[in-house]
């Protein structure tokens, strides 16, 4: 029996805004960081989760996570996972944190990183990654690690566990091809941020290629003449023919009639779908542009700024998106995922999570993995960005292709101690990279 006595939160930021990693339309100079926590016990075992945030704002979510928190200290890991789905209400159930939310906003980040690192916990107590937990779930097991209020008229308890019966048969088919490393293919954002220049993005391009990708994605939403000039390198490079995907990605500049009207002009490059056209929680917005953009052959993806379960079960049940982005970390972790990946499964529409951050493709194999192997028993892709894998013990890891199912047990984003001392904010004098005289720039330009 291992009972929870306190929990810890490290802020950790990563300074890719001085190369421009991370940018995008939106997001010109992004530190990746991470709002950290680490669970400890009455035992040798520690739980490590985390949020991913983009630099200023981390440490208030870093507070957050610590005063949510004090619900789970004094708890026994054995009652915390016994009912999953009764332990998520109870955790977003303190009226004055709902208060902040309820269930969005910087408490639910929180909420994601604390209940990712009690999966991560459990999963090291047991001895076996998270993906595989899941996998060996009965469908009712399954079911029960979920909260069904608000999603009721989408999804039922009992329309899931016969959606989850019907895919046991070959789930045993499906776990082998997961070991030999076959359950979900990769996608690249590695080249496409809007900050690389055009060399650089076309040396990328082709390198990645040559790697095996299949799948790349490029932001857009400067100017409709800048992205037409990128978007023709990127098809110069991967061609049209030979079985290659693109996809653009807006990030939530464009109102909705802007939208239409860009993508109409950038149809003849063929990409896939148009990540984030608008706001993140227009479902109205998302389902017109959809709608005008179908006669094109142009889909509509989002999710990665998805609060919940709620907006989720809107935009799919309405049609509104064409590709389901969950986030590891956005929502409440884990529980909360999982009932995402129910009611696209429902609405035969395909998940492709979000991972444009440090750690979150290190979460998110786990539930690609879970999604072909237990829910939708279809292949689909996941983002990766190769980038800062080297901070974590486990780092996600890409070959043909493919990435590499993990077989240690967690969660995978435990990070290495020495790399949450060097990169901690503000850090401490002497350690930490932030008090360095390179960090100057981007401290000064913060307080501009």
């Amino acid at each position: 029996m291992v009972t929870i006595t306190s929990a810890t939160t490290r802020d950790v930021r990563f300074p890719t805004s001085l190369d421009k990693t991370g940018s995008d339309a939106m997001n010109a100079a992004g530190d990746y960081s991470a709002a950290y926590v680490i669970i400890h016990t009455d035992s040798d075992h520690t739980g490590h989760g985390m949020t991913f945030t983009i630099g200023r704002g981390n440490e208030i979510v870093c507070q957050a996570i610590g005063v949510l928190s004090e619900r789970i200290k004094g708890k026994k890991l054995e009652d915390l996972v016994a009912d999953w789905g009764k332990t998520w209400r109870y955790l977003v159930s303190d009226s004055h944190l709902r208060w902040i939310g309820p269930e969005k906003g910087v408490i639910h980040l929180a909420l994601g990183a604390l209940v990712n690192g009690i999966w991560d916990l459990w999963a090291k107590v047991l001895g076996k990654p998270v993906w595989r937990i899941v996998a060996e779930m009965s469908p009712e097991e399954f079911v029960k690690c979920i909260d069904f209020r608000y999603i009721t008229d989408a999804i039922t308890p009992e329309e899931a566990i016969e959606m989850l019966r019907k895919e046991e048969q070959g789930k045993a088919q499906r776990i082998k091809e997961a070991e030999q490393n076959r359950a979900v293919p990769a996608y690249t954002t590695s080249a496409g941020w809007l900050g690389y220049g055009e060399d650089k993005m076309k040396g990328l391009l082709q390198e990645t290629l040559a790697k095996g990708y299949k799948h790349f994605k490029l932001k857009v939403g400067t100017s409709v003449e800048q992205d037409r000039k990128r978007l023709t390198i990127a098809r110069e490079v991967i061609g049209y023919d030979k079985g290659n995907v693109l996809m653009v990605d807006a990030n939530q500049v464009w109102s909705v009639p802007e939208a239409i009207e860009y993508m109409k002009q950038l149809a003849e490059f063929k990409p896939w779908f148009i990540e984030e056209p608008t706001s993140p929680d227009d479902v109205f917005g998302h389902k017109a542009i959809r709608e005008a953009l179908k006669p094109y052959g142009i889909g509509v993806a989002t999710g990665e700024m998805c609060q919940n379960r709620v907006i989720f079960k809107q935009l799919i049940a309405q049609g509104a998106i064409d590709v389901c982005q969950i986030d590891a970390c956005r929502m409440g972790g884990v529980n909360e995922v999982l009932a995402v990946l129910l009611i696209a499964k429902k609405f035969n529409v395909p998940i492709v999570p979000h991972s444009g951050g440090v750690g979150l493709p290190e979460y998110t194999q786990h539930l690609s993995t879970i999604d072909y192997v237990v829910v939708s028993g279809k292949l689909s892709v996941l983002e990766y960005v190769d980038h800062l894998h080297e901070h974590f013990l486990h780092p996600s890891v890409i070959k043909d292709g493919y990435y590499t199912t993990p077989t240690e047990p967690g969660y995978s984003v435990e990070m290495r101690p020495e790399s949450m001392d060097e990169y901690e904010f503000p850090g401490k004098e002497g350690v930490s990279w932030w008090k360095s005289e390179e960090a100057k720039p981007i401290i000064e330009g913060e307080r501009i």
